[in-house]
């Protein structure tokens, strides 16, 4: 399982990076960039959020680190996930203001890649926390959806 969570991280990283991919626009407007602005700062403001929640307990892999509590207050009453959501709903707010098709595709494989880490950071917060997990996921969705553990 580590070696997959690891190529998660990596694939989430090289992701993040294509998003800034340069090239001409292909669509915009006042109403857009609106529209991209609010997606965006509601996206870094769960995101920053849900890493002030876990302070120095913040790592990038799925395994959460030793000694760790399990966070379920704060940004965490509504998300298991409010880092990946965040990050979903920031990149899309970019990908809608920079307007381009490629890095539609590459926003959607993110999103994948964060889904996919998703549920497999949840089976360590299984293997650490165990009831106190499976009990929070019963009421918690993964990330906007999926509650428990799958």
């Amino acid at each position: 399982m580590k070696d997959r969570a690891n190529l998660l991280v990596g694939a989430q990283f090289v992701l993040l990076a294509l998003l800034l991919l340069p090239g001409p626009s292909l669509w915009g407007g006042p109403v857009v960039g609106v529209v991209a602005a609010a997606v965006g700062v509601v996206g870094v403001a769960l995101a920053v959020a849900g890493a002030a929640v876990l302070g120095r307990d913040l790592v990038p892999w799925v395994a959460p680190r030793e000694g760790a509590p399990l966070r379920t207050g704060g940004v965490f009453r509504f998300t298991r996930n409010p880092i990946y959501l965040g990050l979903i709903l920031a990149t899309a707010g970019w990908v809608l203001w920079r307007a381009r098709v490629e890095l539609v595709v590459v926003w959607s494989l993110l999103v994948v890649v964060l889904v996919v880490k998703a549920h497999v950071e949840q089976r360590a917060l299984v293997a650490a926390f165990g009831d106190d997990y499976r009990r929070y996921a019963d009421r918690t969705p993964l990330i906007l959806w999926g509650r428990g553990v799958r």
